[in-house]
């Protein structure tokens, strides 16, 4: 899993079998201090509830098309919580 922040979102008129209904977000991944590390990624919301700003949670490769409802479906991120707070051992400051 990694941490993340909804950046936008992105509106497909044409999607692949098994993901009607679901919403892709822009998502930009976050080190454990919060900054920005890579580039933005397209991830399905498999929640449900993530937003433009919300601090999230996903997986890549299997494990993506694993969160959502229809298992076999060509997605390579997906989004699978939303993140409360962040809160770092004394160690890893």
């Amino acid at each position: 899993m990694q941490l993340g922040r909804v950046i936008g979102t992105v509106v497909a008129t044409v999607k692949a079998d098994g993901l009607e209904g679901v919403r892709f977000l822009i998502v930009q991944p976050l080190d454990k201090h919060r900054d920005d590390v890579g580039t933005p990624v397209v991830a399905a919301d498999a929640v449900a509830m993530a937003g433009r700003g919300e601090l999230v949670y996903f997986v890549a490769s299997r494990e993506a098309a694993e969160a959502l409802p229809e298992r076999f479906v060509p997605v390579d991120h997906a989004i699978v919580g939303l993140v409360d707070d962040v809160t770092l051992a004394e160690a890893d400051r």
